[in-house]
């Protein structure tokens, strides 16, 4: 049961070959055993997951239908989930217990589908290998001294493991489809507005968007449908209707236009990489594709100003943990002063505590035009790339990471070297844009993806591509030993 897909497993609940809540006891039994292994859950929901399976059954033998109805999946732990600890990974919310659902999590369960729990993540989304979360590090199922990927390492890893066949993320700079690239898994990054960020805790409020992880493009399909859609609770929520991404997988790639950036293939890209990258071009060609160099000029500055934007929205956003309205608490303050930096000293660690000082200082008085406002026009000029190459073609295509998956701590000391592994991720977040990674090969025994970007709303598309690439390649059914 644990290696069926999604759409397999909507077929045999439709079939009627096996239950909800005999396929949700088989998944938590798995957890169960095969986690502590990997540490990618911080909460087991196991009350709550047999109670949906139960009610995803009564629903089904009452006639009704639908992909995501009875089956298990995740939630990253900073969706609010009512009643159930949301801990962002991070001391600071140890002890929280959201008082509402997320709307991602009222959709999906809205949809039938059923939550086995929350998994681990960088703290408050910080961070490119799940290493920094106060839970713990996740483990790569592919090589266990590895990172899998961050900031939604835990899901990743979990569905790579085959512990369920899909979880909910989200990327701010990377965070769906780096871990997705390191752990053999389809992510996607939707278009930002197209999934509510309402109940998602914030780390970058203009770069967040959730978004789905699983082993499929199909099943990337099937998980948007019941998490997109127009929110009025989220102020950047977009009202643009949601299409039927399900409908559009098997459409013919013959003539699809696809370019590739001369600007990805520079001396920091893994030759072995770029040469899986290139097996995957022509792949698509195959499948009737047209292959187009461009160039994304501004690429090179992406960085920088990514890691001027986030940090300075995330002091902004968590100004609000400080011992007084929300947020860990120390033991008997002296004053009020003291409260505040011994509840966020002890609350948040030191990944967090990096980034919240580099906002501050790039947001304070005489930095603010210096840093901030001139990482805000690059922002807009990246964005005019990519709409000056969507003139000319449909798709982009490039590696998702510049190497595979590090070992565990190898880059603890140097935060940058961690930093520039996003370079061909955060343009996506930059402009807005919606991204996906597929798997595209191993090395030295660790997954590879190749990303795909695509204009604005055209989620579609980049699934109808993944989903023929995967008819014809086989990378994305290989399951790590000992899973």
């Amino acid at each position: 049961m644990h290696q069926m897909t999604l759409a397999e497993i909507a077929r045999g609940l439709a079939d009627k070959k096996f239950s909800s809540e005999e396929l949700t006891k088989v998944l938590l039994a798995r957890i169960t055993q095969l986690d502590p292994q990997l540490n990618s859950f911080i909460s087991l929901t196991e009350e709550l997951a047999i109670e949906q399976a139960k009610a995803a059954d009564v629903r089904r033998a009452n006639g009704e239908s639908g992909a995501l109805l009875g089956a298990p999946i995740a939630h990253k732990d900073l969706f609010c989930t009512q009643g159930i600890r949301t801990s962002c990974g991070s001391k600071m919310l140890d002890n929280f217990k959201a008082p509402y659902d997320a709307t991602v999590v009222a959709k999906l369960a809205a949809a039938g589908a059923v939550t086995l729990g929350k998994t681990n993540m960088d703290e408050f989304a910080m961070g490119s290998a799940n290493e920094s979360s106060w839970y713990g590090a996740v483990k790569n199922p592919w090589n266990l001294e590895h990172v899998p990927g961050g900031s939604s390492g835990g899901s990743a890893a979990a569905v790579a493991a085959r512990l369920l066949p899909a979880a909910t993320a989200t990327d701010t700079g990377g965070s769906i489809r780096q871990p997705a690239a390191f752990t053999n898994l389809t992510g996607l990054k939707p278009t930002y507005g197209r999934v509510s960020r309402w109940g998602m805790i914030a780390y970058a409020s203009s770069l967040d968007q959730g978004g789905p992880l699983a082993r499929t493009a199909e099943d990337c399909a099937i998980m948007l449908q019941g998490m997109a859609g127009f929110d009025q609770n989220d102020s950047t929520s977009i009202d643009e209707p949601v299409p039927d991404y399900s409908a559009s997988l098997n459409e013919s790639l013959q003539g699809l236009r696809i370019g590739v950036p001369k600007e990805y293939f520079s001396a920091g890209l893994d030759p072995r990489i770029a040469e899986l990258i290139q097996n995957s071009i022509k792949e698509l060609q195959k499948l009737g594709a047209v292959i187009k160099e461009i160039s994304l000029p501004n690429m090179q500055h992406a960085i920088p100003a990514y890691y001027v934007i986030a940090p300075a929205e995330a002091s902004s956003n968590l100004s609000r943990f400080d011992g007084v309205r929300f947020g860990h608490r120390c033991e008997n303050p002296q004053n009020l002063i003291d409260l505040y930096k011994r509840s966020r000293g002890e609350g948040f660690g030191p990944e967090v505590q990096r980034r919240i000082m580099v906002g501050a200082y790039a947001l304070s008085a005489g930095y603010y035009d210096a840093y901030y406002l001139k990482a805000q026009k690059i922002r807009r000029l990246v964005k005019n790339d990519f709409m000056a190459a969507f003139n000319e073609v449909d798709i982009i295509l490039g590696p998702t990471t510049p190497n595979p998956a590090w070992k565990l701590g190898a880059k603890n000391s140097d935060p940058v070297a961690a930093y520039l592994e996003d370079v061909y991720t955060i343009t996506a977040n930059l402009a807005g844009l919606p991204g996906l990674s597929m798997p595209a090969g191993f090395v030295d025994g660790l997954p590879v993806g190749v990303q795909l970007l695509a204009p604005y709303f055209q989620e579609g598309r980049l699934l109808n591509v993944a989903h023929q690439y995967q008819l014809n390649t086989d990378w994305h059914t290989r399951t790590p030993q000992g899973f």
